[in-house]
């Protein structure tokens, strides 16, 4: 018997930009588009090498890969990648234009809130409509039933029509079903977002759980720390074309490079962290300079665990904003997860004008209590929950350097931990 769980070759969808669903009102008008499209997947079936239309849009293009029983591959990409439309093709809810893609094993899916349940049936009628899609018999639905209820914590609502449930209800019972059926193949897109945090951290438990079991998972997240946490195998897609396909580090690391390389250029001294090159952010702000200072305002060069830092931001507006204005100034980890968010307001409380021209302003920190390592850093501006004038964006990449801030002989570093703060330890 084969290995293999997932086999995919050459496959591409071609969408038409903007295109809508062509009506068929009668049954001659159903049979004569069945009888063209049958036409037309034989004999002129579009291919990812020719010329592409200018309304038309490759959301995937060859894709080849495979996944053998018990993997756990991680999807990973920008927005508009590929990703969810080469999951949609895995469960079968769309068919690619070209290649084709072989499932061996049951797959259960949730890709999105609305996938998969009656809005008009109840949660306990929809939780037997899925088992039964997925080919399972009354008694099996049965004996997983009370545990599929239990993980949802929606019991006093399963005997209300979904279509009244919040989409964080919808999430909690579709995961549960999904995960719970006992599909020989699990693919989980971004929708655990929709979910609480507490949700969400009890969903990759049994994501964790589904993978130690033997079966096949293909999960899409942009939390980098999880996928590499779960997933032994990463798919990167760019442009819907596959870019990297091994571990999950490899393609993590690769996916940060990819992402920062078009922001970050070579810039006049070390300590300018970030000079514009000419181009204007947007038509109403334009981030001109990053640099890094001392207490004294001088030219940092190198910063340290705990030094005094000041963060120097120079820009250019064609907006006068009174009291409303905010910076962003944001430090994360290579994979993008935040790690410390500074802003003047709303979480510091401190209003600030965005004057018509030149703007500067500075973000004073007394210990920056980042450990030694590399990380990456942001900014962005706007007006608190009204809009953006830069949405938070990669700037540059930054190394901390090594400080014995405790005095141990040992210099806190990332790869122990991120953030390394003032404490004391009493014995009693």
């Amino acid at each position: 018997m084969s290995n293999i769980a997932i086999r995919v070759e050459n496959l591409s969808k071609l969408y038409k930009i903007g295109a809508r669903r062509d009506r068929h009102d009668t049954l001659r008008d159903h049979i004569m588009h069945g009888v063209k499209s049958l036409f037309s997947r034989n004999g002129t079936q579009p291919s990812a090498l020719d010329p592409q239309p200018s309304d038309h849009i490759w959301a995937l293009k060859d894709v080849s890969f495979e996944v053998k029983h018990g993997e756990v591959v991680g999807f990973i990409g920008k927005n508009g990648a590929g990703k969810s439309t080469l999951l949609k093709i895995l469960s079968r809810i769309t068919e690619p234009t070209t290649g084709r893609a072989e499932i061996f094993g049951r797959v259960g899916s949730l890709l999105e809130v609305g996938t998969g349940f009656h809005p008009e049936l109840t949660g306990r009628e929809n939780i037997y409509l899925n088992g039964a899609i997925l080919g399972m018999k009354r008694w099996e639905i049965e004996k997983k039933f009370d545990e599929i209820v239990a993980f949802s914590e929606i019991e006093k609502f399963i005997d209300t029509p979904v279509k009244r449930y919040s989409s964080g209800m919808y999430v909690r019972l579709a995961f549960a079903v999904a995960a719970h059926l006992d599909p020989e193949i699990l693919i989980v897109d971004e929708v655990l977002a929709v979910g609480d945090m507490q949700f969400q951290t009890k969903c990759l438990g049994k994501i964790n759980d589904v993978a130690k079991g033997g079966r096949t998972v293909l999960l899409v997240s942009h939390n980098l720390s999880s996928l590499r946490r779960l997933c032994n195998r990463g798919l990167l897609l760019n442009q819907g074309q596959s870019v990297c396909y091994g571990s999950v580090d490899d393609c993590a690391a690769r996916y940060t490079q990819m992402i920062t390389s078009g922001e970050i250029k070579m810039t006049s001294a070390p300590h300018v962290i970030y000079e514009a090159q000419n181009a204007r952010n947007t038509p109403k702000f334009q981030l001109n300079r990053v640099e890094f200072l001392d207490s004294q305002g001088n030219p940092k060069d190198t910063v340290s665990t705990w030094d005094s830092l000041i963060i120097r931001l120079q820009y250019q507006s064609n907006t006068r904003v009174v009291g409303k204005g905010s910076l962003v100034i944001v430090f994360s980890t290579p994979d993008g997860t935040p790690l410390l968010h500074l802003c003047n307001q709303p979480d510091s409380g401190i209003p600030m004008d965005i004057k018509i021209g030149g703007n500067e302003v500075d973000c004073c920190i007394n210990r920056l209590p980042l450990s030694a390592g590399e990380y990456l850093l942001s900014v962005g501006a706007g007006i608190p929950y009204q809009e953006w004038f830069l949405e938070p964006k990669v700037l540059a990449r930054v190394h901390i350097y090594p400080n014995d801030v405790f005095g141990s002989g040992l210099s806190p570093t990332s790869t122990r931990g991120w953030i390394a703060i003032p404490h004391e330890w009493r014995v009693k």
